[in-house]
């Protein structure tokens, strides 16, 4: 019986701490994570950094930049591993975080994230570049939930813009407008 009780009351807690954290908005999110978002730096080519069509953002590919507001760079399989590559991916997907929030202004217009797709600068013999995006993919389920769960992409080329290891782009679909 008293397995039970504890059992039945780990299964409350859990659902109490799943619930609670539906609820919270995704910059609630981002900081029970310990996450700040940067800055949007300028686009540095002739492109913009976002793009709206009707209820959909299509968002520009970004390199992770470290703190020092330098781009990252290297070869995943060379100078990074596999695991240093998803950390490079979930600084790019940070990044598109801050420049849909810069787009939309509140991140809970967010319906859904519907696609994403990811670069990975490798070695030919390189084959995990789902595991690298995974980086990115899992920080936006952290930060969105469901509606951060989406289509995508994972491509292994042989080069990056400034020889960054990572280059993520994504499109995310925003709830209508209020009247």
């Amino acid at each position: 019986m008293k397995t039970f009780l504890r059992l039945g009351l780990i299964t409350l807690c859990s659902f109490a701490v799943v619930n609670a954290a539906d609820t919270a908005t995704p910059e609630q999110k981002l900081a029970a994570l310990g996450l700040k978002l940067p800055s949007v730096p300028a686009a540095i080519a002739n492109y913009v950094p976002a793009v709206r069509s009707g209820n959909l953002v299509f968002l520009a590919g970004q390199i992770a930049r470290g703190a020092d507001g330098k781009f990252t760079a290297g070869k995943v399989g060379r100078e990074l591993s596999e695991a240093q590559g998803a950390d490079v991916a979930r600084t790019c997907a940070l990044q598109l975080i801050a420049v849909l929030q810069a787009e939309v202004g509140d991140l809970a217009r967010v319906k859904r994230i519907v696609k994403v797709t990811g670069f990975v600068n490798c070695t030919d013999e390189f084959t995990a570049q789902p595991k690298v995006i995974n980086g990115a993919s899992d920080l936006f389920v952290a930060v969105f939930g469901e509606k951060g769960r989406h289509a995508r992409a994972a491509v292994g080329v042989s080069s990056l813009p400034a020889g960054a290891p990572v280059e993520i782009e994504l499109v995310a679909e925003l709830e209508p407008a209020a009247p």
